[in-house]
C-alpha cells in the first residue's frame, strides 16, 4: 500500500511513518520542515518538502497516486493560536481542505485525519470524555481541528472517500521538540536534564491524558484496515496532574530543584482525559506503555542528546 503522511518529519508523524515502513508499506512524506526535522524521516520513505497549502502538492499526487492519506500536519500550539487565529484557520482548515480535494481528485481510498481530543471538547462536562461529548473548544487551535472534522463525512457521502478520525490525547515521547509547539513532557525533560528552573503554569492541578507516541503509532496502523467512518479517542482514560508529572519526572531524571509556579495560560482546558473504549472495541487498540515506562524512555532519549 502507498501511504502519504503529512507532517511525517514531525514528532508524532515520523513515528507513524516508521510503523508503516516496518509493516512493509511504501511511504511518502509531505512536510514543510517548519517544525519537523529531515533527520526524523525514515530512510525508506520519500520526502517532499512542501506546505500543505502549496499548489505544487497536486504534482505529488499526480506523480505518486497514494492509496491512503494520513494527515498529521498542522499548526498545533494552543497558546500561539490565541494570538494567530487566522494562521491556524488557514493551515488547519484551508490547508487540510486542499489535501482533501486532491485526495478526491486522485481517488485516494482512505483519509486518516488526526484531530485533538485534548482541545475539541473544551472543559469537559464529564470525565473521561467520550466521542459523544459535545464539541466546544476554548481556543482557535481546537476550533480549527474540530471544524475540519465536518468535511470528512461530507466527502464520504458525496464522493465516496472513506475516512477515520483519531482524536489524540497528549502524546509524548522521543523526538518531541522542547521548543516551539512543545508538550510539557519535552519541556520538563530538557529543563531537568540541563539543571534549569522548571515553571509550572498555574496551580499544577490541571490534568492531562498522557499517551506514549509508540501507542499513537499503533492506532494509525489499526486505522488502515478498521474504523471506516468512525471517530476515535486515543487516550488512556486516566488524568495525571502536572504536579504529579513533575514529581515522576524529577525522580526519573534525578532533578534536584523545586518547581516554580507561574500564572495560568489563557485558553487552556483545566482537566481533560479521554474514554477510549470505542477504539478498543472497534479498532482493537489499547495503550500498552505505562506512564513511568514512557517517561523513562523519553528522558533517556533526551539524555542521549544532551
Amino acid at each position: 500500500m502507498k501511504i502519504l503522511v503529512t507532517g511525517g518529519a514531525g514528532f508524532i508523524g515520523s513515528h507513524v511513518v516508521d510503523a508503516y515502513v516496518a509493516q512493509g508499506h511504501e511511504v511518502l512524506v509531505v512536510d514543510d520542515l517548519s517544525t519537523g526535522r529531515r533527520e526524523n524521516v525514515n530512510s525508506q520513505a520519500r520526502l517532499y518538502v512542501l506546505d500543505i497549502r502549496d499548489a505544487k502538492l497536486g504534482e505529488v499526487f499526480a506523480a505518486e497516486k497514494p492509496d491512503v492519506v494520513n494527515h498529521h500536519a498542522a499548526k498545533a500550539s494552543v497558546r500561539e493560536s490565541m494570538v494567530k487565529p487566522i494562521l491556524y484557520a488557514d493551515v488547519n482548515v484551508l490547508g487540510s481542505l486542499n489535501l482533501l480535494e486532491l485526495s478526491r481528485q486522485y481517488e485516494v481510498s482512505k483519509f486518516i485525519y488526526i484531530s485533538t481530543g485534548g482541545a475539541v471538547y473544551g472543559d469537559p462536562e464529564y470525565l473521561p470524555a467520550d466521542e459523544a461529548h459535545r464539541i466546544l473548544p476554548l481556543d482557535p487551535y481546537g476550533a480549527s481541528k474540530a471544524c475540519f472534522e465536518h468535511y470528512l463525512p461530507l466527502y464520504h457521502k458525496n464522493h465516496g472517500l472513506s475516512f477515520t478520525i483519531l482524536r489524540y490525547a497528549n502524546i509524548y515521547g522521543p523526538r518531541q521538540d522542547p521548543l516551539g509547539e512543545a508538550g510539557v513532557v519535552a519541556i520538563f525533560s530538557a529543563q531537568m536534564l540541563h539543571g534549569d528552573p522548571v515553571t509550572i503554569n498555574g496551580s499544577g492541578e490541571q490534568e492531562r491524558d498522557f499517551v506514549y507516541v509508540g501507542d499513537a503509532a499503533t492506532a494509525n496502523l489499526a486505522a488502515l484496515q478498521k474504523g471506516d467512518g468512525g471517530i476515535y479517542n486515543i487516550g488512556t482514560g486516566v488524568g495525571t496532574s502536572i504536579n504529579e508529572l513533575f514529581t515522576r519526572m524529577k525522580d526519573i531524571s534525578h532533578y534536584t530543584l523545586l518547581a516554580h509556579h507561574g500564572p495560568p495560560k489563557a485558553g487552556e482546558v483545566f482537566k481533560t482525559f479521554l474514554n477510549a473504549d470505542k477504539a478498543r472495541h472497534e479498532l482493537g487498540w489499547r495503550p500498552t506503555v505505562g506512564l513511568n515506562e514512557g517517561l523513562r524512555l523519553t528522558v533517556d532519549d533526551f539524555r542521549a542528546k544532551v
